[in-house]
């Protein structure tokens, strides 16, 4: 136990944790106590457990840190998270809606899909995996309600359709989007502030109103992270 560290609640679920010198972490609570899911540290603080959450392998932590100024997936909240991976964002969601929030992970890619499974979403009741292409939300194999947030990171040329095909059908009225648009995916060869102001158009015109774009260097090379909610 370390009692001298001090916690900042930065968002609700989300937290700083500030150790004796004035090194900081960001930290969630850990949902499945003493598991570790990618190596990263478990730190217990008055009988909290929470885990350092790396802006190096996850873009949201990133996000935080580069200053995002609202966060929708806060406690309790339904959300549709789509290139789920091994489970690493995913793991800190998790966290971060607690008990009483539900996340549908979607992905694709066999071996992540494992991985999320047995190392993640067995430990936490509150992630639904879905092997499934995210290209194709009509065909998802389970029921998904409307939800609250839809989180894409799926590094593809059509990232953003994909997020507005989804939007579609699973998103709320009033519900927010985050996307982690990786230029390279979309266009090798144009500058990424120009591909980055072309997606965010095309959300625009899909009817959303943009909250926030921010890059995501030095996490992050060529990675823009929009937020912006339904309208």
């Amino acid at each position: 136990m370390l009692n001298e560290v001090k916690i900042q609640v930065k968002f609700p679920g989300v937290y700083i944790l500030i150790f004796e010198g004035g090194k900081e972490n960001l930290a969630t609570k850990n949902l499945a106590l003493e598991k570790s899911v990618y190596g990263e540290k478990l730190i217990k603080v008055k009988g909290v457990e929470y885990r350092v959450w790396d802006p190096y392998r996850s873009k949201l932590a990133a996000a935080i840190l580069k200053g995002l100024s609202i966060m929708p997936i806060k406690p309790s909240v339904t959300l549709l998270y789509l290139g789920a991976g091994s489970g690493t964002t995913v793991s800190h969601v998790s966290d971060i809606i607690d008990k009483g929030g539900k996340a549908y992970c979607v992905e694709f890619a066999a071996r992540a899909m494992r991985e999320l499974v047995n190392n993640v979403c067995v430990y936490r009741r509150n992630l639904i995996p879905i092997f499934a292409d995210a290209r194709f939300p009509n065909k998802y194999p389970i029921s998904i309600p409307k939800v609250d947030v839809i989180y894409c990171d799926v590094a593809q040329p059509d990232q953003t359709k994909i997020l507005l095909d989804n939007a579609e059908y699973y998103l709320k009225k009033d519900g927010f989007i985050m996307i982690a648009l990786k230029a390279r995916s979309i266009n090798v060869t144009k500058d990424p502030s120009e591909i980055f102001k072309k997606e965010i158009e095309s959300l625009k015109v899909k009817g959303f109103k943009i909250i926030q774009s921010i890059r995501l260097e030095p996490y992050e090379k060529d990675h823009a992270f929009i937020v912006a909610k339904a309208i």
